[in-house]
């Protein structure tokens, strides 16, 4: 079984949420369907979420959650969204988190994949925020290494359609490329992504090689 402290990542996420301004609300980010906003309203409800599937609570938390929007974002998102994301961290620490079956947005998975979803959740939207508000951002190379091959079963090939599966078709990337480079290629997203490169692509339609997920 492998178990690995979320609490890094859900740390380094909450100090992008921090630092995002309000007039950044309405940018664009990485997947194409979501502004500013509406990703930061996703991550506070994956918080939510994984942490139900941590404690394998079968109730509304672990069925299937609505997109992103920003509408329902509190007064206070910055402080609430790292609450959540605190106790994300929290909840995964019992070895019992990651052993069994348990059930996230509608799926049921071992515990073990399921910690590794919530994990990648983590590392690929804060590439995500951080892109889109132009802040830096990276992830513990082993934390890669351990998401990689996971991601790597899951990603649909270059050709796929898009909509099938959990991701956007991936993006071809080298194997020589940096590890989070070869890591956002799978989940869908040009590495080289900037808020220049969404310039005339309209809210809610998809360029090429994104998606959200």
């Amino acid at each position: 079984m492998t178990q690995i402290d979320l609490a890094p990542a859900g740390l380094r996420m909450a100090a992008l949420v921090a630092a995002v301004p309000e007039e950044l609300l309405g940018a664009p980010t990485p997947c194409p369907a979501y502004c500013v906003g509406d990703l930061l309203d996703h991550i506070a409800g994956l918080g939510t979420a994984f942490s139900a599937a941590a404690r394998k609570d079968a109730g509304a938390d672990s069925e299937p959650a609505p997109p992103g929007d920003r509408s329902r974002l509190s007064d206070d998102w910055r402080s609430d969204i790292a609450a959540g994301l605190s106790e994300l961290a929290d909840a995964w620490r019992p070895p019992a988190a990651w052993s069994g079956m348990t059930r996230v947005g509608g799926v049921v998975l071992p515990g073990e994949v399921c910690g590794l979803v919530g994990l990648n959740e983590l590392v690929v939207h804060a590439w995500d925020l951080g892109r889109a508000t132009g802040q830096p951002v990276n992830a513990e190379p082993e934390v890669i290494r351990a998401l990689l091959p996971m991601l790597d079963q899951f990603s649909p090939p270059i050709d796929a359609p898009r909509g099938d599966g959990p991701f956007g078709p991936r993006f071809p990337v080298s194997s020589g490329a940096p590890l989070l480079d070869q890591l956002v290629g799978l989940a869908g997203r040009y590495p080289s992504w900037s808020p220049a490169t969404a310039l005339g692509c309209a809210r809610g339609r998809a360029p090429a090689h994104a998606r959200e997920g």
